[in-house]
């Protein structure tokens, strides 16, 4: 009878503990950067959970950045990999640029070294924040405006290759995102 006992708890409990964590679990928030609509979406797995429209990018444009001070605002996947709370754009989320896909294409192209390449890869796989200070450059990131005009912000592309948003954006932005948190530029 204790056997049966045992074998009908550990099969409910085993049940319960599936059943539930399909309900409990929440899928990761992420941001899907589109720079041709100028929008971001704040996603929970493939939903859509907020929209942030009229954002700016680079004054080159968006694509692979290839030097620093291009004004490109780079495609690709990146992580947030800090967050300035004290910045002069009231809020920078600084990605994990450049990433490995990154510097695998400078690699091929010549425009950085081995070791160079090597350090950005490690900087990777450990979890950490990728060197700023190459060739290709850095210090890329999501901010907002802090005292700039917002009136600049609707007419044109102004970065040096981030994305901006408005304040009240940025601090929208704040409430959803973490270190860590994946962000896709297409």
């Amino acid at each position: 009878m204790l056997r049966i006992f045992l074998l009908l708890f550990c099969v409910f409990s085993s049940f319960n503990s599936f059943a539930n964590k399909d309900e409990d679990e929440e899928a990761d928030i992420w941001l899907l950067v589109d720079t041709a609509a100028r929008k971001i979406e704040i996603k929970e797995g493939q939903r859509t959970v907020e929209t942030l429209d009229k954002i700016a990018i680079g004054r080159g444009g968006a694509g692979f950045k290839d030097h620093r001070g291009d004004d490109i605002t780079p495609m690709g996947t990146y992580k947030i990999g800090w967050i300035g709370e004290k910045s002069a754009f009231r809020r920078f989320f600084g990605l994990t640029y450049p990433s490995v896909e990154d510097a695998q294409k400078a690699l091929r192209k010549g425009m950085i070294n081995q070791f160079t390449y090597n350090r950005i890869s490690d900087a990777h796989r450990y979890e950490g924040i990728p060197p700023q200070n190459t060739p290709l450059g850095g210090q890329i990131g999501i901010h907002g405006l802090g005292t700039a005009d917002p009136k600049v912000h609707e007419i044109f592309d102004w970065t040096h290759g981030c994305i901006a948003l408005t304040n009240a954006q940025i601090d929208k932005l704040y409430e959803w995102i973490e270190p860590g948190t994946v962000v896709k530029i297409k």
